[in-house]
């Protein structure tokens, strides 16, 4: 064998090499991906300060809830079967306007699941199961 044979071999195996690594850190990150987080009672009651008010479903919210509805349904927390026009119910937010309470319908009657936002971080906290009757009332 040439020189230029064993040059060109020795950038195929090294390609491989990298390839191999490359697609066995993107598995490795699949699997380390967290999913949407549930919020334990404390946490979510200590987002729900003063007095919740409604909002207009049509008001622009300051940040895109979308991909977060997407890991909902994704893990199988929120049905596929729930039109997206349907889908959101009635928004909250709280007396000192840092937080949103984003109700999601489910196919249960009055149980929601409650997307937590936090509007000065523009991102999403969690998530709740709730039974909705006397929450906000």
């Amino acid at each position: 064998m040439t020189i230029h044979h064993l040059l060109r071999l020795s950038f195929i195996a090294l390609f491989v090499i990298t390839a191999l690594f490359c697609i066995y850190f993107i598995i490795k990150k699949q699997q380390n991906k967290k999913g949407p987080k549930l919020l334990t009672k404390e946490k979510y009651s200590a987002t729900m300060i003063g007095k919740m008010t409604e909002i207009n479903v049509s008001e622009k919210n300051t940040f895109n809830i979308w991909p977060y509805i997407s890991k909902l349904k994704a893990a199988k927390i929120l049905s596929n079967k729930i039109k997206e026009s349907q889908l959101v119910h009635k928004i909250y937010r709280n007396s000192t306007e840092d937080f949103e309470h984003i109700l999601l319908s489910t196919e249960k009657e009055n149980h929601f699941v409650v997307i937590v936002a936090n509007k000065n971080k523009k991102k999403t906290v969690g998530y709740f199961l709730y039974d909705l009757n006397g929450l906000y009332a």
